[in-house]
Formats: structure tokens, sequence, C-alpha cells
């Protein structure tokens, strides 16, 4: 019942409807309302504005496009695959640029951690940034980072959509999925708050 009264209030605060997605739209008011990527698409297309790099980046081009600004330079392309590590490695064995985390990686700490080895973000950071540390300098980054890694972490600003429904849920814990969903709908339809990110996930 607590999960249908606050769909119900959310839809009754709305006291602006969603304007069309069209060309005479201000880059400002792009930006205060959430669209699903099919929508920013076409509007791309109708603007001939370029629609790869993902639903931030559309978002950021088609607000300067609509304004009639310089669009933002796209990010620098991937530098070209930098050789791997291949089998046998040991702890001695050190990281180089640009290495992957790998099958080979994966196996080695398996081996060196036990079965409860995975790529977290503290893993996959040590790997990305960590050129010249040896592989036992990662066993042993593993484990010192094992009490940060059990505390519950903020979901990034990228994940609106399961940041959104994570606090739902925690609000309304005898909600179900559909509730959840629908609640989410009703948000999208709000203006967003000066500041607040852009969606770059979550169903359209």
């Amino acid at each position: 019942m607590a999960a249908m009264n606050e769909n119900q209030n959310t839809s009754t605060t709305a006291a602006e409807s969603r304007p069309p997605l069209t060309a005479d739209l201000s880059g400002a008011e792009l930006l205060r309302w959430y669209w699903t990527l099919e929508e920013l698409t076409g509007l791309a297309r109708a603007l001939g504005v370029a629609r790869h790099g993902g639903k931030t980046a559309l978002t950021a081009r088609l607000a300067a496009a609509l304004d009639g600004l310089p669009l933002p330079a796209d990010p620098a392309r991937r530098r070209p695959a930098s050789a791997q590590l291949t089998e046998p490695v040991d702890g001695a064995t050190v990281i180089p640029e640009g290495q992957r985390c790998s099958q080979v990686l994966r196996r080695y700490f398996l081996e060196a951690i036990g079965p409860g080895f995975h790529f977290d973000a503290f893993m996959r950071d040590f790997i990305a940034h960590s050129p010249g540390r040896t592989l036992s300098e990662a066993v042993a980054h593993w484990h010192a980072t094992r009490p940060e890694a059990a505390q519950p972490r903020e979901i990034g600003e990228q994940f609106a959509y399961n940041r959104f429904t994570s606090a739902w849920h925690r609000r309304n814990p005898a909600g179900t999925p559909a509730q959840a969903r629908a609640a989410w709908h009703a948000h999208r339809a709000l203006p967003r708050h000066p500041g607040e990110a852009s969606d770059s996930s979550g169903p359209a």
C-alpha cells in the first residue's frame, strides 16, 4: 500500500508535462527531462548529429546542437591493444602497460587466492593502473581491500535505473518489481533537479 501511495503522490506532484522532443527544444530543456536512447537517437538523426558514443555523450552532443554551440569533442580513441601476459605466470611476473583482466590472470588469481576471487572494481583498477607491479603485489592488494569491498557501495551515477530502484526497494521492502518499475517511469516523467545527472541506462 505504501508503494502505491508513493506512486500516486509522485504523479500528482508533476506540475509540468514533458515537452515534445523536437529541434525547437533548447539544450537546457533537453537536459531537464528523461529521454530514452531511442528518442535521442531519433532526434540526432533528424538534426544530423552523430549517434555514437553512448547515451550520455549523445545527450551532451544534442544539447550543444540545439543551442547552436560547438559539439563536444569525441573521446580519444583507444590505443592499439598492447601485448598481454601469457602463461606461465607467477608472483614475480610484472604487469605490463595495457594489461587486461584476462583469463590468464583469472586462473592465476584463483590458484593464488582461492575460489572466492573475482575481478571487482579494486582489482580491475589495480591491473589497469599498476604497470610495473607484480602479480604477488596484486594478490596482496586483493587481501588488503577485502574490508572495504565488503562495505555497501554507492551505485554509479551512470546506472540511474539501478540506483533509483535500489533506493525505492529500501523504502518499500514489500514492493514488487512491477511497482518499482512504475515508480521509475513516474520519476522519469518529472523534470530533473538542477545538477542531477542524466540517466544513461535503465529500461526504455
